[in-house]
């Protein structure tokens, strides 16, 4: 086997390791509170999906090792080709059919893209390059997760801006391994230390953002958002730093501009999707909870501000309030023992306001007590 085909080969197999990392990823983040959003270190799924990425990441890097990057890096655009048919085969996650049409036209822009990107020899970034490569990627990564977090209440929004960051560093990485590859070819030094600490960091914060993205958002917009920037990092390197250009001159600059519209176009399919269904899943939440009776606790609450309200009411000072009244009869039948008659009780209203006044009734006679002499 040719060095082209097994890099080609080692390409597909770390997609789909790439594909299966992000979908538990994706479970993950949706059963995960949001203080462990971005390192659920507890979770034994969570290593489940490190581990898949983890060995989509060495092939990618034995991978580059046989192959140009120019090529290796467009193939990374078939994670999310994988992914979607995988979510739906493992997890049941079904994606609509704007989001097919998203990635589908997000992939084939990108690959036609980055194929367009001629290859140029081997070589490798001096300590300068490398140096203001490592200060810009920091740079970029720490202002996205900024206004990541400043659009918190926009998780479509937020997820992209995160998912851009993951794919700048997973670019970066891809940039300074492809340096160390080409440095390793003379030989090992002591001076691709530094490249290889840099390579650990932005590996390990693609990882971190990339699983962050996922909460809220779903896995169709944040995968295809670091899968489109991820390669597109990578190449516009390429073409800066290792003196690539465009096939076919002039024509082939307007295809590449051409694709990358292409890409866009899916890439902002796969958001308006994503943020429609946000839309619906608030409405009918919105609509559930308008149907839902109060519960006890507002019901208790009510009750509370009610006996609040009465206690704070003030009776006028011309009412007089009335004593507890004892009619002449119930007083001799107590004092008569147990053994008594009792007789009827004469009802004796109290004072109470009437039209605005007290109302004060005439004492009525027991009937029991006239009695007739002859």
């Amino acid at each position: 086997m040719s060095a082209l085909a097994l890099s080609v080969l080692l390409s597909f197999v770390s997609a789909v390791a790439y594909a299966g990392g992000a979908i538990v990823q994706e479970q993950v983040a949706l059963s995960s509170s949001g203080a462990r959003q971005y390192a659920p270190l507890r979770r034994p799924a969570w290593w489940a999906a490190v581990a898949l990425n983890g060995l989509g990441a060495l092939l990618h890097v034995v991978a580059l090792a046989y192959g140009p990057l120019s090529l290796v890096q467009p193939l990374g655009a078939l994670t999310i080709v994988f992914a979607l048919p995988m979510a739906a085969l493992f997890v049941g996650r079904k994606a609509g059919a704007t989001a097919w049409r998203g990635a589908l036209m997000a992939t084939v822009g990108l690959a036609g893209l980055l194929a367009l990107v001629g290859t140029s020899g081997a070589q490798s970034l001096d300590g300068p390059q490398r140096v203001a490569a490592a200060v810009g990627t920091a740079a970029a990564v720490v202002t996205l997760m900024v206004a990541a977090r400043a659009v918190h209440r926009h998780p479509a929004v937020r997820s992209i801006l995160l998912a851009t960051a993951s794919g700048v560093a997973f670019g970066m990485a891809s940039v300074f391994t492809k340096t160390v590859a080409v440095d390793w070819t003379g030989g090992v030094s002591a001076g691709d230390l530094p490249s290889l600490a840099v390579i650990g960091v932005l590996a390990t914060a693609g990882m971190l953002l990339s699983q962050a993205s996922y909460r809220g958002a779903g896995l169709a917009a944040p995968l295809a958002t670091l899968t489109v920037v991820n390669p597109v990092v990578a190449a516009a390197v390429g073409i800066t730093m290792f003196g690539e250009t465009f096939r076919y001159g002039t024509t082939g600059t307007a295809l590449a501009l051409s694709c990358g519209v292409v890409a866009a176009g899916g890439l902002i399919l796969l958001t308006t999707e994503r943020l429609a269904r946000e839309g619906a899943a608030k409405a009918v939440r919105v609509d559930a909870a308008a149907s839902v009776p109060a519960p006890a606790a507002a019901r208790k609450a009510e009750d509370a501000a009610a006996e609040l309200l009465l206690a704070e009411l003030t009776v006028p000072e011309d009412v007089t309030l009335p004593e507890v009244v004892t009619s002449p009869a119930a007083v001799r039948a107590a004092a008569g023992g147990p053994d008594a008659v009792d007789p009827v009780a004469v009802p004796v209203m109290p004072y109470a306001p009437f039209y605005g006044g007290p109302y004060v009734p005439l004492p009525a006679a027991d009937r029991h007590l006239a009695r007739i002499r002859s």
